[in-house]
């Protein structure tokens, strides 16, 4: 056996378990969302998460950076359409939607985005997806819905829509847009140089919204609170999730990527119960296990293609 393939394998491996962080470390996001109205305006919270992130990821590949900038240079309008889709619309307007629509209906809308990945890379990007990982698909999207509804499915009936969920259906469109044109893309970045970029064509375009932003007296004065927000968003939920996500795709596939999406209701209600002593009930339980199992059989047809491709 080569040492590349070995190589490979190793980081099959690694993928595999890192995927399972990147809903984890987005749940922070959540916290922080809930946290944030008074505290620091949406535009404002999004630049400075992404303006630390971006400080940082420039620093740690500014020589790969500096060797590949006639290539930066001429795929730039890739940087900012990925920026403006992941730094801006998946950032300050999922900012923007918590301040009037309800938790649940984020959940609900925001559910959606890994459909459309899935969808997309097989209708795109020509992956291939088997009937037993639209089996996984499906009981992942029943469990997701299962702990949302707490169990109730004729609690569906009961929800209503506001302006927040356009917002939210915007940013989960975006995500997909994200993610597809990620992988459609090809580039020659590592993963943390192709970050850094992103980073600076979501600046770009996030820029103008900040600077209106403060202008308007509404806007709350940045304090010691504000800053925490927006230090803990920059390398939690932005430099973690966002840097794991990219460079799991890349080995994994896009749809096999999207799929782990589903488990964020599920670590959001451990998350509430273990640290904000929230009851756990059944329906999470119940939901979990759908969630599990849904992510394993993607997970693992995923698994037995590249033991077919070793062999």
């Amino acid at each position: 056996m080569s040492a590349e393939l070995l190589r490979q394998q190793a980081h099959t491996r690694l993928a595999l378990m890192l995927i399972w962080l990147t809903p984890m470390l987005w749940t922070v996001n959540q916290v922080a969302a809930r946290l944030a109205p008074g505290v620091v305006a949406p535009h404002v919270l999004a630049f400075g998460r992404w303006g630390i992130a971006g400080l940082i990821l420039m620093w740690l590949a500014r020589r790969e950076l500096w060797l590949m900038r006639d290539h930066i240079c001429r795929t730039w309008y890739q940087s900012l359409v990925l920026g403006g889709c992941g730094m801006w619309i998946c950032g300050a307007w999922v900012y923007v939607a918590g301040q009037s629509t309800s938790a649940m209906n984020i959940s609900l809308i925001y559910a959606s985005s890994p459909v459309m990945i899935a969808v997309g890379s097989v209708l795109w990007l020509g992956e291939h997806f088997t009937k037993r990982q639209i089996l996984g698909v499906a009981l992942s999207v029943a469990g997701v819905m299962h702990v949302l509804v707490r169990g109730h499915w004729s609690a569906l009936a009961q929800v209503e829509l506001v302006v927040g969920d356009l917002w939210i259906l915007a940013a989960a469109i975006a995500w997909a847009a994200y993610a597809l044109l990620q992988k459609h893309w090809h580039s020659p970045l590592s993963a943390t140089a192709r970050l850094a970029t992103i980073c600076m064509g979501g600046i770009v375009v996030l820029l103008p919204f900040t600077i209106w932003e403060l202008s308007l007296s509404a806007t709350p004065e940045l304090g010691q609170q504000a800053y925490f927000l927006i230090g803990l968003t920059a390398l939690v939920p932005g430099l973690g999730a966002y840097w794991i996500y990219g460079w799991t795709q890349r080995i994994l596939g896009t749809s096999r990527v999207a799929v782990t999406l589903y488990l964020g209701p599920l670590y959001a209600g451990l998350a509430a119960w273990l640290l904000l002593n929230e009851p756990l009930g059944w329906h999470h339980l119940a939901g979990g296990l759908l969630i599990l199992s849904g992510v394993g059989l993607v997970m693992a047809t995923q698994k037995k293609s590249e033991l077919g491709h070793a062999e």
